[in-house]
């Protein structure tokens, strides 16, 4: 039997400690590289390297029922939404009990890695090592590089991305002051949840380009994604049932102080909160247009209107970087489209995988958990992909299914539904691996990095 290729797992977050997982059961030697001193990434509250964008408040939107691993369930008297230390606990434990913790080495950046004439990856570490593998997992997340938009005019107060807040002290203590916060996401929503209420914020505006449909936690007395349309259901019967729903259970944006929504509900990443329409509603948060312009302790919006504001808290997304990367095939373009196949794999680099590379409903947690099956199987020698041209032209028509429904815009190049996505992966398992036996497959990509370091 062929010796299985050798893999190098870039971070220990959610996507990564899961791949890792996935590897080991499988017998397919790996080293996962994380920059931290623990797992967890974005779920590390005041993670030391600096890139989390946890704040002290967070409850996770996905309920228990939907995020919890397929191997590894959720602690029984969990809430329905637990806070984020309870999540970083069961991640914790998650990687002590497979024992994956040894696998892992900690404090250590990949700074570079590069494809080599002959195929594999060369990977040089902080700590000035250069290693050689046959496969790259990336596992580095989206949500740690903030988008901050740029405006006329200079502000004199404090203004900060949301990926620096921690809690209505942390960075800038936020009593009394006039806080407007940029975006109308999950993290604006809870922010200006939070900071509304009195006697934090003397007046909170929240300022938008356009309104959206914000969706409650709950819906006919239960977690709103154990509702869920079934995967076998035709798409467009199943986004007018829901949008029924939603608009009989919410009723107006209009009736809550907000603007009217330019779209349908689910033509957007969904904005859920179980606070902020009652903000909203009780007049503790105001809406504004989008910002015109910085005017010292001022700021000007598109309708006219001038506010004196003391601080301004930017929630406006993230950019997906890969600063290990110098090629410009292997990173976003422009409008931050990064076509692939499953939503993974490159069909021109077929020893790299981008492992929880998508923005899934209900949830990102387990997310790499599943695609790790594919990639297990590929890498054993289970599973063979479509040729190239295959693979390309079945992103293309994926890419038309699962973002067909949202209104164009940089947030949602990379969105999935996760059930229609898993049910797809894996048939697409099984299809891959009746061409690996019609083939007599062997693992894809001979074990030479050892020979080559």
């Amino acid at each position: 039997m062929a010796q299985p290729p050798k893999a190098c797992i870039i971070g220990a977050g959610c996507s990564g400690f899961t791949t890792a997982k996935r590897l080991k059961d499988h017998g397919i030697p790996y080293d996962c590289f994380e920059l931290s001193d623990d797992i967890g990434g974005n779920w590390y509250y005041r993670n030391p390297n600096g890139l989390s964008a946890c704040y002290e408040s967070l409850h996770i939107d996905t309920s228990k029922w939907r995020l919890a691993f397929e191997d590894y369930p959720v602690p029984a008297d969990w809430p329905d939404f637990p806070h984020h230390a309870q999540l970083f606990q069961y991640f914790k434990d998650y990687v002590d009990h497979f024992g994956l913790r040894p696998t892992i080495t900690f404090n250590t950046a990949v700074e570079k890695a590069r494809r080599t004439v002959d195929g594999l990856w060369e990977v040089k570490l902080s700590t000035g090592e250069t290693r050689f593998y046959d496969v790259l997992f990336v596992c580095n997340g989206h949500h740690w590089s903030p988008r901050v938009p740029d405006y006329d005019g200079e502000f004199n107060g404090a203004a900060f991305h949301s990926h620096a807040y921690r809690d209505p002290f942390d960075p800038v203590d936020m009593r009394g002051k006039n806080i407007v916060v940029v975006g109308m996401g999950n993290s604006a929503m809870d922010i200006a949840s939070e900071l509304a209420q009195r006697p934090i914020a003397k007046n909170l505006w929240v300022s938008a380009r356009r309104g959206v449909w914000v969706l409650p936690k709950y819906m006919n007395g239960r977690p709103a994604d154990k509702s869920a349309m079934p995967s076998w259901m035709p798409r467009k019967l199943g986004l007018s049932l829901a949008r029924a729903a939603i608009k009989k259970s919410i009723g107006r944006m209009e009736d809550y102080g907000l603007p009217k929504p330019d779209h349908e509900p689910l033509e957007a990443h969904p904005s859920v909160s179980g606070e902020f329409l009652t903000r909203a509603g009780c007049g503790d948060v105001k809406f504004k247009p989008a910002i015109e312009r910085l005017e010292g302790d001022q700021v000007r919006f598109a309708d006219g209107s001038v506010e004196d504001v003391d601080a301004i808290i930017f929630a406006t997304g993230y950019d997906m970087r890969f600063p290990f990367f110098d090629d410009p095939a292997l990173v976003p373009d422009a409008d931050h489209r990064l076509p692939l196949f499953k939503r993974m794999m490159n069909p021109a680099v077929p020893n790299l995988f981008y492992m929880g590379l998508a923005q899934p409903l209900p949830t990102l947690v387990n997310f790499a958990e599943q695609q790790a099956k594919l990639a297990a199987a590929y890498l054993a020698g289970r599973y063979l992909p479509p040729s190239p041209t295959e693979m390309a032209e079945i992103t293309t028509r994926d890419e038309a299914a699962h973002l067909g429904q949202y209104y164009r815009s940089k947030r949602h190049t990379i969105q999935v539904d996760f059930g229609v996505y898993v049910a797809d992966l894996l048939k697409e398992i099984v299809r891959g691996e009746a061409r690996a036996k019609a083939a007599g497959y062997a693992p894809p990509i001979a074990a030479r990095a050892a020979a080559s370091v």
